[in-house]
């Protein structure tokens, strides 16, 4: 299926992640845990889709989002977060993000975002 990056700094998301991720047949080509390193190993890595926390340490979603964008112009990021602050996510989804999922997320809905942007 797809090759996937997870950028999160709860180890606990990323491991619920990983398992939606595996269910759905897709690979996780790697994890990051802030959003200084989640810029830097998407360039080395180059996956299909990254699936990013709003809210990490070092570098937010927001300036992530518009560093990878500004080097890849066709990067598929799906932010995710727990804040219902919508101009903060319209500011990511402005920037570049693909679509957003909201914490807590089944992992029906993780797989059917994945799914609909990788059709595209």
């Amino acid at each position: 299926m797809a090759n996937i990056m997870i950028a999160d700094d709860s180890d606990a998301i990323r491991l619920v992640l990983k398992d939606i991720l595996s269910i759905g047949d897709h690979t996780v080509l790697g994890e990051v845990i802030d959003g200084a390193e989640a810029v830097t190993v998407f360039s080395q890595l180059n996956p299909d889709l990254l699936l990013l926390d709003l809210a990490m340490p070092k570098k937010d979603g927001l300036t992530v989002i518009k560093e990878i964008i500004a080097q890849h112009p066709t990067a598929k990021i799906i932010l995710i977060t727990a804040s219902d602050d919508q101009k903060i996510i319209q500011a990511c989804l402005d920037s570049g993000a693909t679509s957003y999922i909201s914490k807590p997320f089944d992992f029906n809905n993780v797989l059917k975002s994945i799914s609909d942007i990788l059709a595209k």
